[in-house]
């Protein structure tokens, strides 16, 4: 498997946010409802210290308190000691408000993000060559749009979002700490550093480890699907057990590979912890001596304690994003990669439109291989006149269907040219081009939905009228009518719920509905 290309974290930020671009409003909604923890933050430890200092001491109340509020609020102990109760339930209040405000912005938000990276990543995996879905397999692409593509709400709503708030929130809290006291707001910033120092170590690490869980998963992913798309065969050669054990081999890796990012993890918090809990033990012993010296209050301490935890939850918060985002950056490396894929079959610029073909066709030295060493076709050369029916026969391998592949452009020849009314295929518009075609193939292929659905696909805008004629045409209209829904009868996944000539006569029903140019029956 193809690693995906490694992006520098600043790179995959600016990508990302260039995707984010679409729901910037709820997202600066978000980020404006951010920055009101800061001063709700400030405001949490202050009732704690009026309390001790305004009501069981004697101090004034803080400067900005008592010019804003009216005497009769703080003439009393009584009444001070009700403003700090009141102040108790207004934060409190607050917090709940701006939490239910937050939930709902972040759930659309993120929704919206997700959807707009997964609905890209699908229409570029449609359109990418097949060769690339040969080589890669459905499962890779699976596994990027629908687990990989919710990487950028777990970025941006929940790992940078949190970063910008922790940055204002940081700020505040050491301008705060300062004002109370530098040497205690000096000493507890000190710890900074030594947290980033650690972040960036294990980061590395862990986003190489995310990208081998990613990739097994993908693989335990393939092998259930692979199993259950063919249950037939399994069940026919009895290999059941086999599948199974496949399954819990793979998986069985995941969970090892899931232990060792736990022990990283669990080392990265340990310092972590280690590191926060040296600051606050520094800091309550030198503010412990400014008290007894008499150059700090009680209270104030307290204020600088509680203050503390909250000066170091956004340290918290901006070391851990650089390890606990790996994950989440692994997943957008491997979404982008996708986006980075360009197709094999690439139409000109100068390509010309093609309305209606005749149907003459030429193929001129044709050769073609899917690998150097894997030739198919080699110097094929034929010429096939508009209305002439012609039928091609050979042995298993030898071919037939890679011919058809080649007359769709799903594959470029790899020497020679084939013409359509005289003109290379490349030079057409490959909607146009393609559009010539009606084509069944040797397995059928229905979508899970209704059988009048199934035939106008290959013209949605039909009417009934129209999609009964095609049926009729693939002698199909009679075991259709016989079904107890008719032609609103559901196929099931694949067509399964109908046998294997029923879904070969609703394919054809659906080329004669296209009523190409050209018809081909691989």
């Amino acid at each position: 498997m193809t690693a995906p290309k490694r992006h520098g974290d600043l790179a995959l930020l600016r990508r990302l946010l260039g995707q984010a671009r679409s729901c910037r409003v709820p997202i600066g909604g978000l980020f404006l409802l951010s920055l009101l923890w800061t001063p709700l933050a400030l405001l949490a430890p202050l009732p704690l210290k009026i309390a001790v200092d305004s009501v069981i001491g004697s101090r004034p109340l803080p400067g900005f308190l008592d010019a804003l509020l009216p005497e009769s609020a703080t003439g009393s102990r009584a009444a001070v000691l009700a403003l700090a109760a009141g102040l108790v339930l207004a934060v409190a209040l607050l917090n709940e408000i701006l939490q239910i405000l937050e939930s709902v912005l972040r759930e659309y938000a993120g929704g919206k993000l997700i959807l707009n990276l997964s609905a890209q990543l699908f229409r570029h995996a449609q359109r990418l060559s097949l060769s690339y879905h040969d080589s890669k397999g459905v499962t890779d692409s699976t596994y990027r749009i629908h687990y990989d593509a919710p990487a950028i709400q777990w970025i941006v709503i929940d790992g940078l979002l949190p970063i910008v708030t922790a940055v204002f929130t940081l700020a505040g809290m050491a301008y705060v700490t300062a004002k109370i006291n530098l040497q205690l707001a000096v000493v507890a910033m000190a710890v900074a550093p030594i947290m980033f120092l650690i972040a960036q170590v294990f980061g590395g690490r862990l986003r190489n480890q995310w990208h081998k869980v990613h990739e097994i998963d993908q693989s335990a992913l393939s092998i259930v699907q692979e199993a259950l798309s063919a249950v037939r065969v399994v069940k026919a050669f009895g290999q059941e057990d086999r599948e199974a054990r496949r399954y819990v081999r793979h998986s069985g890796e995941s969970i090892r590979q899931n232990v060792r990012i736990a022990l990283i993890e669990g080392g990265f918090t340990l310092l972590i912890g280690l590191t926060v809990a040296a600051g606050t033990a520094s800091v309550l012993l030198i503010g412990v001596r400014l008290v007894l010296s008499g150059a700090l209050t009680l209270g104030d301490l307290l204020l600088v304690m509680g203050y503390l935890s909250q000066l170091y939850d956004p340290l918290d918060t901006l070391s851990n994003s650089k390890a606990n985002l790996q994950g989440s950056l692994a997943s957008a490396e491997r979404a982008f990669s996708l986006l980075d894929e360009t197709p094999d079959v690439i139409e000109q610029p100068d390509a010309r439109p093609l309305a209606h073909a005749s149907g003459t066709m030429a193929f001129h030295a044709v050769s073609f291989a899917y690998r150097e060493d894997h030739p198919v076709l080699h110097d094929i050369s034929f010429e096939i006149d508009s209305g002439t029916r012609l039928g091609i026969s050979g042995t298993t391998g030898a071919g037939k269907t890679t011919l058809v592949s080649l007359l769709t452009r799903f594959y470029d020849p790899t020497a020679g040219q084939i013409l359509l009314d005289g003109l290379d295929l490349r030079d057409y518009k490959l909607v146009d081009l393609r559009s010539q075609f009606a084509i069944v193939l040797q397995e059928p292929v229905l979508f899970s939905t209704t059988i009048a659905e199934n035939i106008a696909y290959a013209r949605p805008g039909a009417n009934k009228r129209k999609i009964v004629e095609a049926a009729k045409a693939a002698n199909a209209h009679e075991f259709i009518m016989a079904l107890p829904r008719g032609y609103e009868e559901q196929v099931g996944e694949r067509g399964m719920s109908l046998s294997g000539g029923e879904r070969q006569r609703i394919s054809l029903a659906r080329a004669f509905l296209k009523d190409a140019p050209i018809l081909i029956l691989d």
